[in-house]
């Protein structure tokens, strides 16, 4: 996946990538779950923080603009998860069209 937002300027602190030749097949494909994982996480807790927003706004003790934010936010999220999940598909399908 290489660096994160907080590491992009700062180099030391950058992970060399095992490649696959040095035996991390298997430690590729945990990563890939492990950040699937990841983003299902991630769309499950925006969807948790925009019912609690909207659930202060109808008690009064939220804000209709943090309402709102917080349910955009999830739906972006959701569909950032559903486009991610159609490529997968469709390469998964070009794979298996593949003459072998």
């Amino acid at each position: 996946m290489g660096a994160t937002i907080g590491s992009v300027g700062a180099p030391e602190t950058l992970q060399p990538q095992p490649s696959a030749t040095d035996g991390a097949a298997k430690g590729a494909t945990s990563d890939f779950g492990e950040s699937l994982g990841h983003l299902l996480d991630t769309v499950d807790s925006s969807a948790r923080q925009a019912n609690a927003a909207v659930a202060r706004m109808i008690d009064g003790t939220g804000d209709v603009h943090e309402a709102m934010i917080a349910l955009q936010r999830a739906e972006t999220t959701l569909q950032l998860t559903v486009q991610m999940r159609n490529k997968l598909v469709q390469a998964y399908q070009d794979i298996m069209r593949m003459p072998v």
